[in-house]
């Protein structure tokens, strides 16, 4: 079911980005952009990722001049074993914390909770922060890059960088007017190497119910967006769509294929992680929609439910895609 909200609004936010990202298209909107290596200043890449999603969340504070008690909860997940980045993160804050998983859909699901909770009327202000770590996405999913294993054409690049976004109740220039949350889905796909099309049905699923429910075509929105299909799976979802009846052709684009430039840039298939979603939206989207560029956007993340034990014992990977409805407040 799709929820409808009617005070729910993103105030603003905060992006951190690192080396690929620096020489992205967007580069320019993310808040810092950390190019010396993907460290980060610290001796391991795991710590690296925590430090930046702490970093996002102070930062973020700071900017809206908030402070610890000010916060109703912090909403955050990550790619990493027991979403450690986000555990050890919020050990630097004294706030109530709410540990989610959707993998690469883990940002909508926090838009999506933290939506809910503040329409209910008894809660103020939501933090919503994910990250994710090349290095370290490639370490506990596939094989440390150091290996040099080589890669199919439609692998996508885990993205590196965290965000963090307030949600509260106060007026503000974006509104949160809906949220769709999402469906396990399971084609049967064995191939780690092609998320694109492991996730493309929990996205078409996702947004054919958004539609039904509402009542509407794709044409309501200025612009779609998916999380990280990347190049094939984008094409394999406008296929799954068509034949559910919606045309995606006029106004669709996927998060992974605007986050990093791949005529230029080593990704493969485009960007996949938690940030290849969030970074779009928080540091391009938000500050897009605030110029009058889009009116209307509609935002999918989707996420691999990918666990290498299963993969190793011959099981499928599940998907899962969520989708949030943003509005310029006039």
């Amino acid at each position: 079911m799709t929820r409808k909200f009617n005070n729910v609004y993103i105030d603003c936010s905060y992006t951190i980005g690192g080396v690929y990202e620096k020489d992205g298209p967007i580069a320019n909107y993310i808040d810092l952009i950390y190019d010396k290596d993907l460290y980060y200043g610290c001796d391991t890449f795991e710590r690296a990722e925590e430090k930046m999603l702490s970093n996002s969340i102070s930062k973020l504070m700071s900017k809206a001049k908030l402070i610890d008690s000010d916060i109703d909860y912090v909403i955050s997940g990550d790619l990493q074993n027991q979403i450690a980045a986000s555990d050890y993160a919020m050990s630097d804050f004294n706030i109530p914390f709410i540990g989610i998983f959707s993998a690469c859909a883990t940002f909508g699901e926090g838009l999506c909770l933290a939506a809910n909770l503040i329409n209910g009327g008894n809660t103020k202000n939501i933090i919503v922060s994910t990250s994710s770590h090349n290095m370290v996405a490639e370490k506990q999913f596939r094989n440390p890059t150091e290996y040099g294993a080589p890669k199919k054409k439609t692998t996508t690049f885990t993205s590196t960088g965290a965000t963090s976004i307030l949600v509260t109740n106060r007026k503000s220039k974006i509104k949160i007017t809906s949220a769709t949350f999402g469906i396990v889905q399971d084609k049967g796909i064995t191939d780690v190497n092609n998320m694109g099309a492991v996730m493309a049905i929990a996205a078409a699923d996702t947004l054919k119910r958004h539609f039904k429910d509402l009542n509407i075509k794709p044409n309501y929105y200025d612009l779609i967006l998916t999380g990280d299909l990347g190049v094939y799976g984008k094409e394999i979802l406008k296929d799954y769509m068509k034949d559910f009846g919606y045309d995606l052709s006029k106004n669709y684009n996927d998060c992974g294929l605007i986050l990093y430039d791949r005529e230029k840039q080593p990704v493969f298939a485009g960007a996949s992680g938690p940030s290849s979603s969030a970074l779009i939206t928080a540091a391009y989207i938000l500050n897009e929609m605030e110029k009058g560029k889009y009116h209307r956007v509609l935002i999918v993340p989707t996420g691999a439910i990918f666990s290498p034990t299963r993969v190793f014992q011959k099981d499928s990977i599940p998907s899962i895609a969520h989708a949030i409805s943003l509005e310029a407040v006039i």
